[in-house]
């Protein structure tokens, strides 16, 4: 069936008292961001629940687009009509038809916010349940737990039906907890830290190094690809790419082997903070697990947090592979993350890290290096490009063979 309408509730936000009003216009705003692409649909955040008018926008690819987006905890598929009866039952035994199977049983549950209306809802519940069951063969009623329900909301400007509640993503809209940059690896990682990120309300930017020749543009477009799938959960999120070579080089030549990754990280932090500071940011966050690899130690942290007093969090630091895995394949990012295409973490990555490095031997390494000017030249190369749900490299090879045609 193609709904005219969808009605969407919110989660978390119904505890939210005086600021409520601000979480669901930031809720509206990413609503039409990740629709941006269905002009058509009309967005009403009420109160109490938002409205979207689809006005003939494919009502399917709404449903799946809003499936995604934080701060929502259910919502449902619905015909608004006219306050006529006939047409109403029309539709109801449509909707039940939609939902049946052999061996389900249904109610009717009514609401009124117009008491003036002719039928009172003990009467409407009655005139659609006999016409569901005159047209539905097989059906029976269950007032208690049945298979389906339909919902009849009677208003003013109309009567609106719902046959289904689909779950939401939960959480608090994005951008209402504030902005975090997102260091943006081609792992596993670093997405689901920014999927949990993002679940908290936290708008993040995704901050990305590269390195060429070392890393191919494959492995920057799969870092791109990675973030336009958790832009499905706000809409679009802006990527920054930092160019890299020069600092990698610089720092292979002139620090011993066993404090690379050190020194790269701490670059890569101090490069992340000043964006962040550009950019209006609140925290850095990065996909760092307790002990997983050598620069993730705790002796390992301590020497790279050194550089900022930026808060940095860490969402994924107290789970193992598995469970980071598990979010992985959850929010479609797993596959992606695993293609071998290696980052310029990988590509410079020392046989043998220190897995403690002293921090007054780091300091001293680095000092050989001219750590200002290497940050100013990275700074003004960097790249911004927004990137919304979609916007993969296969969707658009895929547009570009579809115009070939």
């Amino acid at each position: 069936m193609q709904y005219n309408e969808v009605m969407v509730r919110y989660g978390e936000l119904s505890t939210k008292g005086k600021n409520k009003k601000i979480f669901i216009n930031r809720l509206s705003q990413n609503v039409k961001a990740a629709l941006r692409d269905f002009p058509q649909v009309k967005v009403h955040g009420e109160r109490d629940r938002m409205h979207l008018e689809l006005h003939d926008a494919d009502s399917e690819e709404v449903l799946k687009r809003l499936k995604s987006i934080f701060g929502i905890q259910n919502y449902s598929p619905v015909m608004k009509l006219d306050r006529d009866m006939e047409q109403v039952k029309q539709v109801a035994v449509e909707m039940v038809k939609e939902q049946y199977a052999p061996g389900k049983t249904f109610k009717i549950a009514t609401r009124r916010a117009d008491h003036d209306f002719e039928l009172d809802t003990n009467d409407i519940n009655q005139l659609l349940g006999g016409e569901v069951l005159r047209n539905v063969e097989g059906i029976k009623v269950q007032v208690k737990k049945p298979d389906i329900t339909l919902r009849v909301e009677v208003r003013l400007n109309g009567i609106f039906l719902s046959c289904e509640t689909i779950q939401g993503a939960g959480g608090l809209p994005v951008g209402s907890s504030g902005k975090g940059m997102l260091m943006m690896s081609g792992g596993i990682d670093s997405p689901v830290a920014g999927y949990l990120a993002m679940k908290r309300g936290v708008e993040v930017e995704a901050v990305h190094f590269h390195s060429p020749p070392y890393t191919s543009p494959r492995a920057l477009q799969k870092a791109k690809d990675l973030t336009a799938k958790i832009a499905a959960f706000s809409g679009s999120v802006q990527f920054i790419e930092v160019p890299f070579t020069e600092i990698q080089e610089e720092i292979k030549k002139k620090v011993p082997e066993g404090y690379l990754m050190t020194v790269t990280r701490r670059f890569m932090m101090r490069i992340t903070d000043r964006i962040r500071e550009q950019r209006k940011g609140l925290a850095i966050f990065n996909g760092e697990s307790l002990g997983q690899v050598a620069s993730q130690t705790m002796h390992s942290m301590i020497a790279i947090n050194d550089v900022t007093n930026t808060p940095v969090l860490r969402p994924v630091v107290s789970m193992d592979k598995n469970e980071i895995i598990d979010i992985a394949q959850k929010i479609d990012t797993f596959d992606l993350s695993i293609q071998p295409f290696e980052d310029c973490c990988t590509i410079f990555a020392p046989p043998a890290p220190k897995t403690k490095p002293d921090l007054e031997k780091t300091r001293e390494f680095e000092a050989r290096l001219d750590v200002e000017g290497l940050i100013e030249r990275a700074m003004e190369g960097l790249v911004f490009s927004e990137i919304s749900v979609g916007d993969t490299l296969a969707a658009q090879q895929e547009e570009t063979f579809s115009a070939l045609l």
